[in-house]
């Protein structure tokens, strides 16, 4: 059961990584933001008093505990480390995006994932260079969130969960079956695990510390701020609108990074 528990913590933090993402593609700027807050017409939010505690302990473990960690990290580690760092993760992300790809009847994207995946792992050392970016095969990041709203399923109120950030119930089940397809979690030790998970938090965190801090400096209403984009960037997913959206940005700040559609590090 204790190895059970480790293994469960080190899949927790590798999802956490997803929330310290942010973009300048796809964010409003800050006229955008104030008027989209005012509005009283916003997204789903019945559990709002909850999610609200959830959002404020989200906070106070990144600005006392994340965000400083993050800050070491990029101030020892090269810019060419983190991509590189970055590239694996979504490498190994590979039977995610696949299978749901194929579960959303996309031979064409599961066919150029397939391609990725082997050309990355090959050409590209185990996924350490992204020589198919540079190609034009870029990922389309899909999950099982995503393949319940393509066949209709509605994502449901949104909800704040603890470390996990923004979700709702559709995206909670896409969460746990994305969880138990990843196959590397099975064949490591529970401390491998937990050591990767940190790696991908922390690197994640890392890069993107400058887009973070100026939308909470900005943002009138942070936590509406955060709940607005990420409702709005999951549908965009769900109906192949968005932008090419990067792997990680699964959680607490859900942006695109503006580093997808370099080739590698």
């Amino acid at each position: 059961m204790r190895r059970k528990g480790l293994r469960v913590l080190a899949v927790v933090l590798a999802v956490f990584s997803v929330g310290c993402a942010s973009t300048k593609k796809n964010a409003p700027n800050a006229a955008e933001r104030n008027a989209s807050q005012a509005n009283s017409n916003g997204p789903h939010d019945p559990w709002e008093g909850f999610n609200r505690k959830m959002f404020w302990f989200n906070e106070k473990v990144d600005i006392h505990f994340l965000r400083p960690v993050a800050v070491g990290w990029d101030f020892v580690m090269p810019d060419i480390v983190q991509t590189g760092i970055r590239n694996v993760f979504t490498n190994v992300r590979f039977p995610i995006t696949f299978a749901n790809d194929l579960l959303q009847a996309k031979p064409i994207e599961a066919s150029r994932e397939l391609g990725r995946f082997v050309l990355n792992s090959t050409l590209g050392l185990g996924g350490l260079l992204d020589p198919s970016t540079a190609i034009g095969f870029e990922t389309n990041n899909e999950d099982f969130g995503q393949t319940l709203g393509y066949w209709g399923v509605p994502a449901g109120p949104y909800l704040v969960m603890p470390l996990l950030g923004p979700s709702n119930p559709r995206d909670l089940v896409g969460f746990a079956a994305d969880s138990a397809s990843q196959p590397y979690p099975y064949f490591l030790a529970w401390y491998v695990n937990l050591a990767l998970g940190a790696t991908n938090v922390v690197n994640t965190r890392a890069r993107y510390i400058e887009e973070i801090d100026e939308n909470r400096r900005s943002a009138l209403d942070f936590y509406s701020f955060q709940r607005n984009a990420y409702v709005n960037f999951r549908e965009n997913l769900v109906n192949d609108q968005a932008e090419s959206a990067d792997a990680e940005t699964d959680g607490l700040y859900y942006f695109e990074d503006e580093d997808d559609d370099e080739g590698g590090p």
